[in-house]
């Protein structure tokens, strides 16, 4: 089975890098996907560059085997929509391989605002980053429960079409915090990967930002 992790990565930063593995080694992942948006579709835009992105991304994980860099939404044209990367996806792997998609609980919330949500399920597994001890509330919608299941086995068993909640050490760091430190002369040392914030400091990131 392959995971695939979306996300602007303005930087990358060991609240993403943390999940990614513990969800790798939880649902026995062969290949973890980071896959930068290169135009994502939502108002707000990454502040570095797609190509800056893309290589603090391919700085951060290349020390675990399992973990890979994706950069197709960077050579496709127009907004980076998630239907359409699985779709590419598909493409590539076939129709039969196992594929999940791993979200954050805020993404989840608002899963269905997503353009063809409904289609999303024909191409991959949702996988929702968890924090220890969470509970499903009782009116969680039915489109939820009927695709529910808590055995990690049963995404195995077919390449797409399930939710699954997997608990992952949530990590307090955000983008936002990072691009703030370098903005006050601050080091991102231990909020990310040593490499990536060296690529911070040689590129002159961020550092014309006003505090956001």
């Amino acid at each position: 089975m392959i995971g695939i992790l979306g996300g602007t990565f303005d930087p990358i930063h060991f609240g993403h890098l943390r999940p990614a593995l513990e969800i790798t080694e939880q649902l026995s992942l062969e290949e973890m996907r980071f896959i930068p948006s290169a135009k994502p579709p939502h108002r707000w835009q990454p502040v570095a560059s797609a190509e800056d992105r893309l290589a603090m991304v391919k700085l951060a994980i290349q020390s675990y085997d399992k973990f890979a860099l994706d950069d197709r939404e960077y050579h496709r044209e127009g907004a980076s929509y998630t239907i359409d990367t699985l779709k590419s996806i598909r493409t590539e792997i076939g129709d039969d391989k196992p594929l999940c998609m791993i979200v954050g609980m805020d993404a989840f919330q608002s899963f269905t605002s997503w353009k063809d949500w409904q289609q999303i399920f024909d191409l991959t597994h949702l996988v929702v980053s968890a924090r220890p001890g969470y509970q499903l509330e009782k009116n969680e919608e039915d489109w939820v429960e009927r695709r529910l299941k808590s055995n990690v086995k049963e995404l195995h068993k077919k390449p797409a079409g399930m939710i699954f909640f997997c608990e992952v050490t949530q990590l307090d760091i955000s983008a936002t915090n990072i691009r703030n430190h370098v903005v006050k002369g601050n080091s991102c040392s231990y909020l990310s990967p040593e490499k990536v914030c060296n690529y911070i400091r040689k590129h002159k990131l961020y550092i014309n930002l006003k505090d956001n």
